[in-house]
């Protein structure tokens, strides 16, 4: 994967300005505990430099990059301790022209249709928008990418865990930065329990991860059709039936025969399963490449390859 394709599949990029550098190397564990191995430390203080090398020697797989970028000696500095990607609020070519003599990805700030006319001038198609939700949102992005269709956005500013899986919905966001799960003042006090578990809400929100379904092994049609109707009384619900399985309302997934699991299957949710499976790809998971199905050209369903209790478990469409 390139370092694009990494911070794509994460989604999130926690933005973090440093007061101290010995929150480094904790943060670090941090975000990588919490799901999000991905840090844009900005040069807004001056332990940047240090801190961005700390964490990166501790934990290599960090994908480690620097933002508030304005000068080419931050350019050096940043790229002297191992940063993969540059950030910028805005769009400087002068900037933009030094990191690309450097062969690292940046993303420069943009705004409006001007500035991503001066981004595709030095044949960038990946670019910051910043700040997001003062220039309005998600419409506006919508709005400045249908005339500009090579276009890739990452947005940043006023992006938080209740809008960020709607933004991530739009298949021209790369990711969204913020800073919501890691918070200032919980670096500040070192609570870093407390930041990994954010982390983890912050992917959450963003892939709409939810219980979609529980699913059953049944021997024969008859009995996922009897299994169906059973559940379907305390649920106080109706029963549909597919190719290959019995509904009970929306929850209770029976199989005509028995499929993955030793018990059954679990059904989580998420709202682009191409999006989801490349993030559990980058952190490790396996899945089995025939169980994987699309519909109209979209990645519909992938089962994992791994077994919890006795119950497979896949991706599915919310």
């Amino acid at each position: 994967m390139t370092v694009s394709e990494k911070i794509g599949a994460i989604g999130v990029v926690p933005v973090i300005k440093f007061d101290s550098v010995e929150h480094a190397v904790p943060l670090a564990k941090a975000l990588v505990d919490g799901g999000i191995p991905c840090a844009e430390v900005t040069f807004r203080t001056a332990h940047a430099k240090e801190a961005m090398r700390l964490m990166k020697e501790a934990y290599p797989q960090l994908v480690v990059g620097a933002g508030t970028v304005t000068t080419t000696a931050q350019v050096d500095d940043a790229l002297e301790v191992g940063a993969e990607f540059l950030v910028s609020p805005g769009l400087n070519p002068n900037i933009v022209k030094y990191a690309q003599s450097k062969g690292v990805p940046m993303y420069p700030g943009v705004a409006n249709a001007s500035d991503i006319e001066a981004a595709l001038e030095l044949g960038l198609t990946d670019v910051k928008f910043f700040p997001a939700e003062v220039n309005g949102g998600l419409n506006a992005i919508k709005n400045l990418a249908a005339p500009y269709v090579n276009m890739r956005f990452m947005p940043t500013g006023g992006i938080n865990e209740k809008n960020i899986g709607e933004y991530l919905k739009y298949d021209k966001i790369i990711a969204c930065g913020g800073t919501f799960m890691v918070p200032q003042n919980l670096l500040d006090e070192g609570k870093f329990d407390e930041i990994a578990l954010l982390c983890k809400k912050a992917i959450t929100a963003a892939f709409g991860i939810k219980l979609k379904h529980v699913g059953i092994n049944a021997q024969n049609v008859d009995e996922a059709r009897g299994i169906a109707q059973e559940f379907s009384k305390p649920f106080m619900c109706g029963t549909r039936e597919g190719n290959t399985s019995c509904f009970a309302g929306d929850y209770v997934e029976v199989m005509k025969e028995p499929y993955y699991g030793a018990n059954g299957h679990i059904g989580i949710g998420v709202n682009n399963v191409k999006r989801a499976k490349a993030y559990y790809d980058l952190m490790g998971y396996e899945f089995h490449p025939e169980s994987i199905k699309e519909k109209d050209g979209k990645m519909v369903t992938a089962y994992f390859k791994d077994e919890i209790g006795g119950f497979a478990y896949h991706l599915v469409q919310n």
